[in-house]
Parts: structure tokens; sequence; C-alpha cells
């Protein structure tokens, strides 16, 4: 037999080499293009910034409205008839923080963990003293009360004549038959640290909106 031996031929070449397409010019962006995309990336830029920068503010200012409602001026809200017709239920308030305060200045106040809004009458070391149809005196002499529109002794459960404690005021509310306030041994008088505020402005109903007297 013969021996035979295979020669390794060569790989055919590939003669359908692949054109390289040509630059188009004419597919490129013009300059005007440019500049508009340009335009439209830096608005979007400036947008979000302002954007930004806007809910900053309002996140800022809104923090800051709740600190000055929590700290100087909390906004109550009224229930019950102690103190009709000055307020009402439903009322809403805003209360002034620190100052001092008058007779027949409205001042709310923490009691058994509610806040109660009354009226002040006396001061520390007043005297206090209420006749049998509900004329108030302090220190001897009765006290004008125009925002009245009833008078009465009682709910009284106090020795009268009564000197006011020092560091308290003494506080009753404006519908006197159904009021519980400084008459009552139970509430007694208020002290400085229970104080929320005076009450200084009604802010709704709408149509009473003003400051309160």
């Amino acid at each position: 037999m013969c021996g035979g031996f295979a020669r390794q031929g060569k790989a055919p070449v590939d003669r359908m080499r692949k054109k390289k397409e040509p630059v188009r010019f004419d597919v490129l962006p013009t300059t005007a293009q440019l500049e508009k995309e340009l335009k439209q990336e830096n608005y979007k830029n400036r947008y979000l910034r302002v954007f930004r920068s806007t809910v900053a503010a309002l996140v800022t200012v809104a923090a800051a409205a709740i600190l000055v409602a929590v700290l100087l001026l909390p906004v109550l809200q009224i229930y019950g008839t102690s103190m009709s017709p000055s307020l009402t239920q439903g009322n809403v308030v805003v209360s002034l923080k620190g100052g001092n305060f008058e007779t027949g200045d409205m001042i709310a106040f923490y009691y058994n963990n509610k806040i109660l809004v009354k009226r002040v009458i006396a001061q520390a070391g007043d005297w206090v003293d209420i006749s049998e149809d509900g004329t108030v005196y302090v220190n001897n002499r009765a006290i004008d009360e125009p925002y009245l529109t009833e008078k009465s002794l009682d709910p009284c459960d106090i020795k009268l004549p009564y000197q006011v404690p020092e560091s308290r005021v003494f506080v009753m509310g404006d519908h006197r038959s159904v009021s519980i306030d400084s008459r009552s041994a139970a509430v007694g008088c208020v002290a400085e640290e229970q104080v929320v505020g005076k009450i200084a402005f009604r802010v709704w109903p709408i149509t009473k909106l003003g400051p309160v007297n």
C-alpha cells in the first residue's frame, strides 16, 4: 500500500468583505437643534432646583408654624357650654402664652388631662365673695361683668368669702349655673403652671372671626 498524506489546505478567503458605512453628515444635529436641546436640559435643571427649594421652604415654614402654634399660639376647640354665650361648642380659638391676666380675661388651663376655658375673676391675695343672686365681689367691690346673660351662686361648695392663694387665679365660667370652676373645691384656683394661655382670637366660625372679649 502506498502511504499517503493529506496536505492541509488554506481556508477559502472571504472575498465578501463588509464595507464600512460612510459617515453621513446630513443626519448630524444642527447647531440650532443642539442649542434647543441644551436649553431644555438647562430648563429641567433649573426647574428641579426651584422645585427642591420650594419644597424645602414649605417644609421649613410648616415646621415653624407648628412650632409657633405649639409654643406660642396654641389653637383650641371649645367643647361644652360653660362659656356660652361668649364661646360656644365648636368654636376654634387661638390662645396667647405669657403675659399678666386681668379680671375679665379668658384663659385656657390644664385640668385632669383636659384643657378648660374660664374667665379670670380674681388674682392671688384677692378676696372673692358671691351674693345669693350671683353678683361677684372682689375685695368687697362688685365687678362689672357685661358678658353675662345670667348670674348664679351655685354650684359652689367653698367657704365664702374666699382668699385666692399665692401664684393662683380664681376663675369662673360665663354660664354660671352649669360651669364647674373655682367655686368648686374639686377644681379650685388655677396655678400658673396650669395655664396654657390667654384666649385672644376666634378663628371659627368665620362669621365670628375676631378678637375674643
